[in-house]
């Protein structure tokens, strides 16, 4: 009798440990690739799966999307730039019995396709597009890798560029690019402000021309604008209707004293000042005494 209870707790044993050994629960993400004596039979999965004890053999595969750092590469750009890029790409499980059966590790391959064609592609790309146009990298990116992967029941969803390092000598060149390119544009600005009012000083003119009244109301409103200033100093504007006079006038008085004749015998007119001129010598070769000189024998 001890024998037999013996021998049914060892069978009760083995058919826990078969039990043990056979029954597999699944998450909702998960599937089960089985193999039978080495051949595929299929999936399975989610929930309770059972397996044959000794022949068949599982590979457990989650489906859900696998966050991938793409490792950091160095890139020569079209324009012979050199960058220093990095990038994360987004890809999960569709078909679980390619991805075990076709490849042999599906994320390390993956990440070796996303390397490779990260160079590739940025290769082609000059420096501009590679900061300006990201979004139509990230698709080409994207459609490559996926196109590669696709037979091994991989779908890469999304590929992001992160980060583009440039060398400090060229980080410089482009922020004098841009602070020439500010400037450029502020003197375009400038120059468009000047000409819209010369244009408008222009009308502004024609019209104080047709009313003279209006030139002394804008007179007088400008120096109720420089009256109403806390300063020491005041410049009141002068028109030039008062000034033209007394020019013509000076002009007048230089232009008669530049044009009087003088007198024939050498001598000034006593009316401007100046008295007659004795002669250089008498007749007999002799100075006049009165300028403190002897006669000469």
């Amino acid at each position: 009798m001890t024998v037999v209870i013996v021998a049914l707790l060892v069978i009760l044993g083995v058919l826990v440990m078969a039990a043990a050994v056979s029954v597999r629960v699944l998450r909702e993400y998960e599937r089960e690739v089985v193999f039978r004596l080495g051949r595929l039979v299929g999936q399975k999965g989610p929930g309770l799966v059972l397996l044959v004890p000794g022949i068949d053999r599982m590979v457990r595969v989650s489906l859900r999307t696998v966050t991938l750092n793409i490792p950091p590469q160095n890139v020569i750009t079209r324009d012979n730039v050199p960058a220093h890029v990095d990038a994360v790409a987004y890809f999960r499980v569709v078909d679980p019995s390619a991805s075990v059966v076709d490849i042999e590790n599906a994320v390390v391959a993956t990440s070796q396709i996303a390397q490779t064609t990260l160079r590739s592609v940025l290769g082609k790309a000059d420096l501009d597009a590679l900061l300006s146009e990201r979004e139509r990298l990230n698709e080409d990116l994207q459609q490559i890798i996926d196109e590669q992967t696709e037979p091994w029941g991989i779908k890469v969803s999304t590929v992001e560029i992160k980060d583009v390092g440039i060398p400090t000598t060229m980080q410089r060149a482009m922020a004098r690019q841009a602070e020439a390119e500010r400037e450029r544009r502020a003197k375009v600005i400038h120059a468009e402000g000047e000409h819209q009012a010369a244009a408008k000083l222009a009308e502004a003119a024609s019209v104080i021309s047709s009313q003279p009244a209006a030139l002394q109301l804008r007179y007088m409103q400008t120096l109720r604008e420089i009256g109403s200033e806390q300063n020491t100093t005041v410049v009141f504007p002068l028109p030039m209707d008062l000034i033209k006079p007394l020019m013509r006038a000076a002009d007048a008085v230089q232009s008669a004293t530049s044009e009087t004749p003088a007198p024939a015998g050498g001598e000034l007119p006593e009316g401007n000042g100046a008295g007659a001129l004795p002669s250089a010598a008498g007749a007999n070769g002799e100075l006049p005494e009165g300028n403190g000189a002897k006669t000469i024998k």
